[in-house]
């Protein structure tokens, strides 16, 4: 009798494993169904319209990487800003409604603007991904030694082109960041202007680390092919964590964090929308959206929390 309740335990525990492995194959095909027709096809030519900068490199050894969408308030200090890391700038414009167009193409660090002809509200998850993707095949024509990608609303401390091009060791094929984000406080609640510089634009910060995949070697098979993805995916080699970011995602204006609250809720899945929803009117912080002190930039690290 234990024999045989061995015997049929073990042919449970087979059916559970294959019945297992019998979703995960009929979901990963029905990923890469969705992905053909969210990402492949969305990047048809017709969709979207290249336009020529003002950059002159012909032979760039960073190529940085940037997607956005009305960003014209403080794109022109991004752009400065990333100007210094990297030779050349691709950037992704999602069909803006201001003049983030016309700012993109009259910076001299910009080698050509990808401008999306429509914008999508449904699929924001995809989306966001074919763009990326885009973004990265227009980067591998001009057959650079790195790519870094960042977001407008992110500032880097560190000498990072000089660790990429003269100090990296050669196994190591991607830079992980560590990003920290500012917040805004009843005593530091301007909102930001054209005029302003971002970084150190905020005096607190929060504590929580998200090591974010900034630069990578522009190896074969490095592709974006998941949905919800900032990161590629097909990174072989080493990968090491250097240099802080301060996000300013959530601490431009008040104005700007309800934005943000309302876009996530409208655009994005449940996962997204519950959690921005609870911060919707929520801009000024006592203390950070996980519940933890905030501090001063030049503190914030000995405080970190990875999650």
């Amino acid at each position: 009798m234990n024999l045989g309740r061995r015997i049929r335990g073990r042919l449970g525990r087979e059916r559970v494993a294959l019945q297992t492995k019998a979703k995960a194959t009929i979901a990963a095909g029905a990923t890469q169904l969705e992905y053909t027709r969210r990402v492949r096809w969305r990047n048809r030519p017709t969709t979207y319209r290249v336009v020529r900068g003002l950059s002159q490199v012909s032979a760039p050894r960073i190529v940085g990487m940037i997607r956005l969408r009305d960003e014209a308030l403080l794109l022109n200090d991004t752009l400065d800003h990333l100007a210094g890391i990297v030779d050349t700038i691709i950037v992704f414009d999602d069909a803006s409604t201001d003049r983030s167009v016309e700012i993109a193409l009259a910076h001299p660090a910009v080698h050509e603007v990808i401008r999306n002809r429509s914008w999508r509200s449904d699929n924001r998850i995809w989306e966001e991904t074919a763009n990326r993707r885009l973004l990265m095949q227009r980067a591998r024509r001009l057959s650079p030694e790195w790519v870094f990608y960042s977001d407008a609303d992110e500032r880097f401390e560190g000498d990072i082109r000089t660790f990429l091009l003269d100090e990296c060791p050669a196994d190591v094929t991607s830079v992980r960041v560590s990003l920290f984000d500012a917040y805004l406080t009843e005593s530091d609640a301007r909102a930001f202007t054209p005029t302003d510089r971002l970084w150190n634009f905020r005096s607190r910060f929060g504590p929580e680390r998200r090591n974010i995949l900034m630069a990578w070697r522009l190896l074969p098979g490095v592709d974006y092919r998941l949905p919800d993805s900032r990161e590629p995916q097909g990174i072989t080699g080493t990968t090491v964590v250097r240099f802080s970011c301060q996000h300013y995602g959530k601490a431009l204006s008040v104005e700007q964090w309800d934005e943000t609250c309302r876009y996530y809720m409208a655009h994005f899945p449940a996962l997204y929308r519950d959690k921005w929803a609870a911060r919707l009117g929520k801009a000024i912080h006592t203390e950070s959206d996980f519940g933890r002190p905030l501090y001063s930039w030049s503190d914030v690290r000995d405080h970190a929390v990875d999650i």
